[in-house]
C-alpha cells in the first residue's frame, strides 16, 4: 500500500474511533487532527472538508461488511443457515457502529448533505444487490422457489431493518441499546428470517 494510502487509512481509523465515540456530529476535524497528531493542513490535504471525511468512513464500513457478506456467499451451506450467518455479521456492524446509525437506515443527521445522501443510499441499494444474488443462487439450488429477487431482497432487508427500529423505539430511551435489547434484536431477525426463507421455498 501506497504511503498516501496508509496515511488515509489511518485518518479513516481515527475518525471512526471518535465517531463511535462520541457521535458524528460533536466531532471536530480539529479534533481528529489533535488525536492523531497531525497538522489540519495534511489532515485537508486527505479530506478537504468533514464531509468527504465522513464519506471515506461509510466507504470503509460498509466495504468491510460487504467483504464479509461475499466471503459467506461462498460457503457450502443451505441458504436458511447462510442467512442466518449474515444476519450475525450484521448485528456485529450494528453494535460496533451504533453510534454512527449507519446500519438502520436512519444516518446521523450530519449526513444531510446530498453527495452523503446518494452515497448511502447507493450503498443499501449494493446490500440489496448482495442478497439478490444469494436469493438466485439458492433459486437455481432449487432451495427456494424462482420470484423477483431483488423486490424479495429489498423486503426481507426491510423487514429486519423494521425489526431494529422497533425495539430502539421501544427501548429504554438511552444513548445506546441495553445488552437485553441488543440481544432481542439478534433473537427476532434471526426469527424472521428463519420465517422468510421458509415461507420463500
Amino acid at each position: 500500500m501506497a504511503e498516501t494510502d496508509k496515511k488515509r487509512e489511518a485518518i479513516i481509523e481515527g475518525a471512526i474511533k471518535r465517531f463511535i465515540h462520541y457521535g458524528i456530529n460533536k466531532t471536530t476535524m480539529n479534533e481528529i487532527a489533535e488525536d492523531l497528531s497531525v497538522s489540519k493542513p495534511s489532515l485537508y490535504y486527505y479530506f478537504p472538508d468533514k464531509n468527504s471525511l465522513v464519506l471515506g468512513v461509510i466507504e470503509k464500513i460498509f466495504n468491510d461488511y460487504f467483504e464479509l457478506v461475499a466471503q459467506e456467499m461462498l460457503t457450502a451451506v443451505p441458504i436458511d443457515i447462510r442467512m442466518a450467518n449474515i444476519i450475525e455479521i450484521r448485528h456485529r456492524f450494528f453494535q460496533k457502529y451504533y453510534m454512527l446509525h449507519l446500519s438502520g437506515g436512519s444516518p446521523d443527521s450530519s449526513l444531510a448533505s446530498d453527495e452523503l445522501r446518494a452515497h448511502f443510499m447507493s450503498m443499501h441499494k449494493r446490500n440489496i444487490e448482495l442478497h439478490a444474488a444469494l436469493f438466485e443462487k439458492a433459486a437455481e439450488q432449487k432451495e427456494i422457489a424462482p420470484a423477483d429477487m431483488y423486490r424479495t431482497a429489498e423486503l426481507y432487508l426491510d423487514c429486519l431493518a423494521g425489526i431494529t427500529s422497533l425495539c430502539i423505539l421501544h427501548g429504554n430511551k438511552e444513548l445506546f441499546p441495553s445488552k437485553k435489547e441488543i440481544k432481542t434484536i439478534l433473537e427476532r431477525q434471526l426469527r424472521l428470517s428463519a420465517i422468510f426463507i421458509k415461507g420463500l421455498k
